[in-house]
């Protein structure tokens, strides 16, 4: 029963702000997940803070009143007098009153309503009170002179100590004078008068604290710089194991890697250089076997071209010597391109401008038409007779099928391209990359004095992989069929498509 085969979703593409490399996909995780942690714990701070201050608010002046305040009922009339006049120093100014001037003890800010609430928490009773907050109080200049003085008759030092409480700023006298934020309380006292206490409002706490998020983005970017020599050291490892397979195609007897470092990169290394050493057991085998296949088959063909001559028919002896010499050149290639091209040769600086010169002139003594555009600028390391070879089928083709070659040479200090360029009629455009499928032709009538092989353009591409580049096709827009051979400068400039040999292909 035959099966039919579903065919494959391609893999979705990634988005295109994620990065393309596994260090900036980590580096984009930690960076993320570092930057929500320190947002969070930022809030979580914040909010502990605004909750701490909001406890402690007004903690402080309002013992402070409660201890005047029990003094004061304890004390006859002419005593406390004198007593209101010695704590009426700044931040906290004390004076006696009949009447009260707020008049809605409810009235005030939020704040005003948190701090009467602690005032009466710390009093203990439920004693009449009033505490308001608003900008410009008109403190009694009488008693702030008073206070002043004082100040001035106790020294610095206390001056200090007195005028500047924590949580206040410079003063009752800088409040009076510039309008600043002023909470005036007052508590009924058991004798019916009213003490007034004036005081500047704590400083409001600001709504970011800086120096928090100051510590938290040293924090950040302390974190962020470990985590990148972290990632950078995890990464390291795969970028050398891509580099090595990279170049494995180009030269399968590298040195093998160094089996060092963590468990898994160890087992990986390991696991490389055992496929890379089987793989060489493998190409030396199927060489072997190769060359004694081809030694093997020239003696039958030695023995049917000697028989050959040996017929009286000259028409007939002509027919055998044209099928011996197809098979002995379909047998030739088709060995090259199953032992790979060899490949073991040492890559040398090669002459590209002689090279070419010399493609030239053979083709030229052929009575063909071959002419060289351009020039390289420095000579390219590689193999010579398998560029060579590389250059004479894209020749051979363009000749055969449009009349003429042009070799057309651009250079740059990353890539040397070599374009064949013919005036033939082209291919079509399905067929540009089918022509290089092993023992494909794109004549239906196989003719081998036309057709050839099938494997010309299979060995062409294989040279130019077993180099680290490439060759393409397309049709040129005026007519005509451009072959281009791209050969990377840098080592390992284009990653090799497979061992030597390994793509298979023709025109």
């Amino acid at each position: 029963m035959a099966t039919t085969a579903l065919p494959l979703k391609p893999a979705p593409a990634p988005a295109r702000w994620l990065p393309r490399s596994l260090f900036g996909r980590l580096m984009l995780v930690l960076a993320t997940g570092l930057a929500l942690a320190q947002l969070l714990s930022a809030a979580i701070n914040v909010a502990e803070r605004g909750q701490l201050l909001d406890r402690s608010f007004g903690m402080q002046p309002a013992q402070r009143i409660a201890d005047v305040v029990r003094l004061l009922d304890g004390l006859p009339g002419a005593e406390r007098e004198r007593v209101v006049t010695l704590f009426s120093a700044p931040p906290l100014v004390v004076s006696l009153h009949d009447a009260p001037s707020v008049t809605d003890a409810a009235a005030g800010s939020d704040r005003s309503r948190m701090f009467a609430a602690r005032l009466r928490s710390t009093l203990g009773d439920e004693r009449a009170l009033r505490v308001e907050s608003r900008s410009g109080f008109a403190i009694d200049s009488a008693l702030m002179g008073a206070a002043r003085g004082r100040l001035g008759m106790m020294g610095g030092d206390t001056a200090h100590r007195m005028g500047s409480g924590p949580g206040f700023g410079a003063g009752m006298g800088g409040a009076a004078g510039m309008g600043l934020a002023v909470a005036r309380t007052e508590v009924h006292l058991r004798d019916g008068r009213w003490a007034r206490f004036d005081t500047e409002l704590p400083a409001t706490a600001d709504a970011l604290p800086w120096r928090l998020v100051l510590t938290l983005a040293v924090l950040l970017l302390a974190t962020l710089g470990l985590s990148w020599l972290a990632v950078r050291w995890v990464v390291q490892p795969l970028r050398v194991l891509a580099q090595a397979a990279q170049s494995l195609g180009e030269d399968l007897a590298r040195p093998p890697l160094s089996e060092d470092g963590p468990t898994e990169v160890r087992q990986a290394t390991q696991a490389f250089n055992t496929m890379q050493r089987r793989l060489a057991q493998f190409i030396d085998e199927r060489t072997r076997m190769l060359t004694a296949l081809s030694h093997d088959l020239k003696t039958p063909l030695t023995r049917m071209r000697l028989r050959t001559e040996l017929l009286d028919d000259d028409e007939a002896r002509t027919r055998f010597e044209s099928d011996l010499q197809e098979m002995e050149t379909m047998v030739a290639q088709t060995l090259d391109f199953m032992r790979g091209l060899g490949g073991h040769e040492a890559r040398v600086p090669v002459d590209v401008n002689a090279l070419l010169r010399a493609l030239q002139a053979d083709q030229q003594a052929m009575g063909r038409r071959v002419a060289v555009v351009g020039q390289a600028l420095q000579p390219y390391m590689g193999v010579p007779t398998l560029l060579r070879r590389a250059l004479g089928n894209l020749v051979d083709n363009a000749v055969l099928y449009g009349g003429s070659a042009t070799l057309r040479v651009e250079d740059t200090p990353e890539r040397l391209t070599l374009k064949v360029l013919d005036e033939g009629p082209g291919l079509p455009p399905a067929e540009l990359e089918r022509v290089f499928e092993p023992f494909y032709r794109v004549e239906a009538s196989r003719n081998r004095a036309t057709g050839g092989t099938g494997l010309g353009l299979g060995i062409v591409r294989s040279i130019a992989r077993l180099h680290g580049g490439d060759v393409v096709l397309h049709n040129r827009p005026l007519g005509g069929l451009a072959a281009v051979l791209s050969l990377p400068r840098r080592p390992g400039g284009q990653a090799a498509a497979g061992a030597p040999g390994a793509v298979p292909g023709t025109r």
